[in-house]
């Protein structure tokens, strides 16, 4: 009987989460839905639009460049990702494999950078771009996102769980320190691989602040830089910016829902490549 009630009362407190987490998104849906005629802030709120229709995704697409914004964040997320991997992984397999000099202060210093909030490097970053030359470019966006701290210790951590015989027996078979690197650890780390992709995905997807400072050129904005010339003071159609708030979910959660089924404990006989 306890077990029961134990059991119910999980239950009853997860119902509630799923509701205070998934009702402002059905409103957000259900606003951009909802015909020209229809009250969006009626009391109590309608979560069911009385009249769907897609004229604001309609009027998204055709009267704003929404495709160009959807394509610059989807090369900036994309590149990001690509170059986060690489870099962090490389970097990480020394500091967890390797011993050397230093190796415990370099690790440090770098976690050490996580405490550090992004709006206190923002300025010396904004003048290193200018003098770079890459200021109004996508490569400003991207560089930042090239290597973090959280990526590098984590994948540390995921190749310290990785048994020493996979790299014995790798080294038998001839492989060097880079095979080692590309045999056994990327395929005993894919876990952790995954999920700091999504990580930076989002992340750099969703950055609004950077891309902010550092770009002029209307043609380079990312998408939120883009969504939010669709509030502006002078014209503001809340179903509008409801579609393009849906729009800009939609490729975040399609992400979720295809690697979702990798993200799974590591198996020491998934660490071989054939």
């Amino acid at each position: 009987m306890r077990h029961a009630v134990q059991r119910a009362v999980q239950l009853m407190l997860l119902i509630a989460l799923a509701i205070m987490v998934l009702v402002p998104l059905l409103w957000l849906v259900s606003t951009s839905l909802k015909g020209p005629t229809e009250d969006i802030f009626s009391s109590p709120p309608a979560l069911l639009p009385a009249q769907p229709s897609l004229e604001a995704y309609r009027r998204l697409f055709q009267d704003n460049p929404l495709s160009m914004y959807l394509i610059n964040s989807t090369v900036v997320s994309v590149l990001a990702v690509g170059a986060n991997l690489l870099f962090c992984s490389l970097a990480a397999y020394p500091l967890a494999r390797m011993r050397f000099a230093g190796r415990g202060l370099v690790l440090s210093l770098v976690v050490a950078t996580i405490l550090i909030p992004f709006q206190v490097v923002m300025i010396p970053l904004y003048l290193l771009m200018v003098q770079l030359g890459l200021r109004n470019t996508l490569l400003a966006l991207i560089i930042p996102q090239a290597a973090t701290a959280f990526g590098l210790y984590l994948l540390r951590q995921s190749f310290l769980g990785v048994p020493k015989e996979l790299e014995e027996a790798a080294r038998i078979d001839g492989c060097s320190r880079l095979g080692e690197w590309w045999n056994v650890m990327i395929p005993a780390a894919r876990a952790d691989l995954i999920t700091l992709a999504m990580f930076v995905f989002i992340g750099t997807w969703s950055d609004f602040l950077w891309p902010l400072v550092i770009l002029d050129d209307p043609t380079l904005y990312t998408l939120p830089l883009g969504l939010q010339q669709l509030s502006s003071s002078f014209s503001l159609d809340w179903r509008i910016v409801a579609a393009g708030s849906v729009v800009s979910i939609l490729p975040v959660l399609f992400l979720f829902i295809l690697l979702q089924r990798f993200i799974l404990p590591n198996a020491s006989g998934d660490a071989v490549k054939g």
